[in-house]
């Protein structure tokens, strides 16, 4: 029997069961009906890690039985099993021989908030963004196919991953190829399908039985040789399976559609993998799960635990101080204020309501507010149709998912000049979710993009007045702001725009001039401070205040450029291509992300092993200045 827990344990629970499964193999020699303790067991086990080191978790807690069978029914790691996004993995982490290293979990040296290759050959393929499971589980089907193996290979992807494009082209190439292969998707109740009960879990056991398989074999066997006959056959089987189930569209796609079926039980869950494991050709599962499952807060409000934060001990009675708003806070209103001020504005989300904060556009304004599930590209295109239109489209979007939108965004935006606003989330390092959601490249992938404005504000007024300034702009623009919160700078109420291309000097010093183009302006300041230096605040990246940087080449000894970006075609390589073409031989030093991924840890730990904390700029600029 399921238990729901209501609190994070503190201590860690007694798991008597788990104790005896550490590894798939230990967990296969288990009997079936201990597998319910095991759940429990295990979902108890998530709750504790997940308190103590915080994470993603509701999503987690939904697939605590399908994880199980999954490992129980399937030869793991031969069988080659293929989570989307990852944020549902950690059971899978727990059960694979990491258990131990769980409390290390997003910390730096400590366990990957998602699935990598390189940390367990469990991890059959490194995710962080959503919807490719299909398309690399198909990769390793075709592999296995051609070097004549006869592994499995299973992906499991969500109902919100299922939106993306790539999704249904790696589905539509499937049945192409014929592939042996086995998707489940997990519908946590996002909308694809409430159609879960006896009825469909009986439907699904007896659809993906031997005996209706052998049967429909030897139908089609027998009625091929009558014209027609076989044709007439199939479609009434699809008409019945439309009537019953809600895989049709499955099925036109030439997947074997058996579902819904409740992801919750076990012996069902069980039965209809063993009997899908066996099934040639593209099989489909379709499971109904609960994100947050067992966790009564999670499951009244899924969106809130969708990841928590690590439990804090000490004295409860204390009242926390005020936080500051977080960058995206800013935006959020700043949509708000320019919405209610010119009624042209609409805002485009790729599923990232809650992250991007537009919880309060989406309700004052919801017929100018478009969340188009996770189709990034989708989501650039459907703009660039709004903008050709008069419309002003704001596209809020994180870094990482801007990537995925790239052809987009130069063909069907800036090729035609259009009037769309990308406010850029999450750029720069971001933290414990390491190298696939940090922002680290798109100064370098938007700088060289003609006819685009790129802006980097420094603070928390610069962003709201930077956001205005780009609006206001009759062209494409893109505002780039970091993860959390900034220096609690104070708002100007008002919507009044910045002159395009202007830097602004910050502090005046001599023989060294520190170019912060974006948030590493506060380090710059301290550091000036110490060294006397000049500080700019470039807040354009382009086009590039020339005029400015020209004075400061001709004025002082060293140009240190600051930017949380890739050094290699970053902001600091814009300065280096305009001083050489003005053929001006002052020394520069560029000061950004190195040429390699960031693995994961505390924000303030992956900015000092980039150099770019206070003591790292310092120590960068004093070893430079020996050497001029």
């Amino acid at each position: 029997m399921l238990k729901t827990f209501h609190e994070i344990p503190r201590e860690r629970p007694a798991t008597p069961l788990l104790d005896r499964a550490p590894t798939p193999p230990l967990l296969r020699r288990l009997g079936e009906p201990e597998l319910e303790i095991l759940a429990n067991e295990l979902r108890q086990e998530l709750l504790y890690c997940v308190g103590q080191t915080g994470g993603h978790f509701g999503a987690g807690l939904g697939v605590i039985e399908l994880t199980i069978a999954l490992h129980y029914v399937f030869n793991t790691p031969e069988d080659r099993l293929v989570w989307d996004v990852g944020h549902q993995a950690y059971p899978h982490k727990i059960l694979t021989g990491r258990r131990e290293r769980m409390l290390s979990l997003r910390q730096k040296n400590g366990l990957a908030a998602f699935p990598r290759r390189s940390e367990s050959e469990y991890d059959t393929f490194g995710v962080g963004h959503s919807s490719t499971s299909i398309g690399a589980a198909l990769g390793m089907a075709i592999a296995a196919k051609l070097k004549g193996e006869k592994r499995r290979s299973i992906a499991v992807i969500g109902d919100g991953a299922l939106t993306a494009g790539m999704a249904f082209e790696a589905l539509n190439h499937a049945s192409e190829v014929n592939a042996n292969m086995l998707v489940v998707l997990n519908d946590n109740d996002m909308s694809i399908s409430h159609n879960v009960g006896g009825l469909s879990n009986y439907l699904a056991k007896i659809l993906s039985s031997r005996t209706y398989s052998s049967m429909r074999e030897g139908s089609k066997n027998i009625l091929s040789r009558l014209p027609g006959a076989w044709e007439i056959a199939r479609r009434t089987e699809e008409y019945a399976k439309g009537m019953l189930v809600p895989g049709i569209l499955f099925e036109e796609l030439g997947w074997n559609y058996i579902g819904p079926i409740d992801g919750h039980d076990l012996p069902t869950l069980i039965s209809t993998l063993r009997n899908m494991r066996d099934l040639s050709g593209p099989q489909f599962l379709h499971v109904i799960t609960k994100k947050g499952k067992g966790f009564a807060p999670a499951e009244a409000d899924p969106i809130r635990y969708h990841a928590i934060t690590k439990l804090e001990s000490g004295d409860k009675s204390k009242t926390p101080a005020k936080a500051a708003p977080k960058y995206s806070n800013i935006f959020g209103q700043w949509l708000c204020d320019m919405a209610a001020a010119d009624a042209r504005l609409t805002g485009i989300t790729p599923a990232m309501r809650e992250g991007s904060d537009m919880v309060a556009f989406s309700k004052k304004f919801p017929d100018r507010y478009f969340d188009v599930a996770i189709a990034e590209q989708h989501a650039v295109t459907l703009a660039a149709g709004m903008a050709c239109e008069g419309l002003k489209p704001v596209v809020a979007i994180y870094s990482t998912f801007l990537q995925r939108a790239y052809d987009q965004l130069l063909h069907d935006v800036t090729l035609q000049h259009l009037d769309v606003l990308f406010a850029i989330d999450r750029a720069g390092l971001v933290g414990e979710d390491g190298p696939t959601h940090a922002g680290a490249y798109d100064i370098s992938f938007l700088r060289c993009v003609p006819g685009l404005v790129i802006m980097t504000p420094s603070d928390e007024n610069e962003l709201r007045r930077l956001l205005t300034t780009g609006y206001l702009y009759n062209g494409p623009t893109a505002v780039r702001y970091p993860r959390g919160s900034g220096p609690n700078a104070p708002l100007d109420p008002g919507l009044e725009p910045l002159p395009i291309g202007k830097g602004i000097v910050r502090r005046s010093g001599s023989t060294v001039a520190l170019l912060a183009f974006g948030v590493q302006l506060q380090e710059a300041l301290q550091v000036a401070e110490r060294l006397d230096a000049t500080v700019v605040d470039m807040r354009f990246v382009k086009p590039l205040d020339e005029a400015l940087v020209r004075e400061l080449a001709n004025t002082h000894k060293l140009l240190v450029t600051l930017e949380e970006n890739s050094i290699m075609g970053g902001a600091g390589s814009a300065v280096s291509e305009f001083l050489a073409a003005e053929n001006n031989p002052t020394p520069l030093l560029h000061l950004g992300l190195p040429d390699r991924y960031i693995e994961h840890a505390k924000p303030s730990q992956m900015l000092s092993e980039c150099g770019l904390d206070i003591a790292g700029i310092e120590a960068a600029i004093q070893h430079r200045l020996k050497n001029c």
